[in-house]
């Protein structure tokens, strides 16, 4: 299956267009675009879409 970037994914989609086939909100998608998040977009066999996040791990910073 090939990922797509959401930046990119939105912008063939459009923003609300993105956001439905997500099943997300507008909003959530134009703050994970603000964040930079790495969210990666695949199209499954079905034609539906699913998006997953890269993140490192451990995800969070550790108090030194």
């Amino acid at each position: 299956m090939n990922e797509t970037p959401l930046d990119k994914f939105v912008a063939e989609k459009g923003q609300s267009e993105a956001a439905r086939l997500l099943r997300v909100t507008a909003p959530a998608i134009h703050k994970a675009l603000s964040a930079k998040r790495d969210i990666r977009v695949q199209e499954l066999p079905d034609g539906s879409f699913q998006a997953n996040e890269q993140r490192p791990f451990p995800s969070q910073k550790s108090a030194a």
